[in-house]
């Protein structure tokens, strides 16, 4: 498989479950901005099925909904995978958290898996509730986000220029 040099923009969450909604909101206001080089794709996936989704790409921005109750609903965060090291586990294949199935597919097929990945995390308040409308806080967070989202992929291009 050729490693495509294109940045990955996946926003993970479901449309229908208010707040969860905020990361596919963030990827298509960065599809909408048409950044060369940058492939977007919005996802209502979890667990191991994120894998192929990575598969091919050197570099990545995964966005979604977290729920830590440490931060104001709204609040922007950026992670990398080793941030999430203490969550990896064993759990059946339905439970599995992002940074275990991303644990797994570097087992499987490093070679293949991106070399360098950063989430973009918004603290959400609601997403329980089934509404295709995210609460005011979450809604107003989506220019923010997607501003740490476009920082990223500046981050991961200026890398790959010193290369």
């Amino acid at each position: 498989m050729t490693i495509s040099d294109a940045i990955l923009v996946i926003g993970l969450g479901s449309p229908i479950m208010s707040d969860d909604a905020v990361g596919l909101k963030v990827a298509e206001a960065i599809e909408d901005l048409n950044i060369p080089g940058v492939e977007t794709r919005q996802e209502a996936i979890g667990g191991l099925d994120i894998i192929p989704v990575l598969y091919g790409y050197r570099n990545a921005v995964i966005v979604d909904a977290i729920k830590t109750g440490a931060y104001p609903p709204g609040t922007v965060l950026i992670f990398d995978p080793e941030d999430f090291e203490p969550t990896v586990g064993d759990a059946s294949a339905h439970s599995i958290n992002l940074a275990t199935a991303m644990h797994v597919g570097r087992g499987l097929d490093p070679e293949n898996m991106p070399e360098a990945v950063r989430f973009v995390a918004i603290e959400v308040e609601d997403i329980q509730t089934v509404s295709e409308t995210m609460t005011a806080a979450v809604k107003k967070s989506v220019p923010k986000a997607t501003a740490a989202v476009i920082h990223t992929i500046e981050e991961f291009k200026a890398r790959r220029g010193r290369c």
